[in-house]
């Protein structure tokens, strides 16, 4: 439970710092949001937790092929946004186009020969 709880904290203290950080430096939060923090640390507590090389190499190469679905929000949430779209419609299409980005991901890998 501890481990839990601390699993926790960390990963809060990053996007905490994430926010503010980017309240007076937008392009350094969004260095640091764009580290794979979150990837490092989950391959981490996923090693202490199943240390098998084998699931942690199919792990990151899962993540790798599910970075690039996600990437594209990045690009039209900022284009929303300066066209006058309301952040949280921009945000909420941004989300959207990235779950069926997914869902293409997981409809297309397999095709393609790429195990997720």
């Amino acid at each position: 439970m501890w481990w839990l709880a601390i699993k926790a904290l960390v990963s809060g203290i990053i996007v905490a710092a994430v926010s503010e950080v980017a309240k007076r430096y937008p392009g350094v939060g969004g260095l640091i949001a764009s580290l794979p923090l979150v990837s490092v640390l989950g391959m981490i507590w996923l090693w202490q937790a199943k240390p098998d090389a084998a699931n942690m190499a199919s792990h990151a190469q899962a993540t790798f092929w599910f970075v690039l679905p996600s990437l594209p929000m990045f690009l039209v949430i900022p284009a929303m946004l300066r066209a006058g779209v309301g952040f949280y419609a921009a945000l909420a299409l941004g989300c959207l186009l990235t779950i069926v980005l997914y869902a293409g991901m997981l409809f297309l890998a397999p095709r393609l020969g790429i195990r997720l």
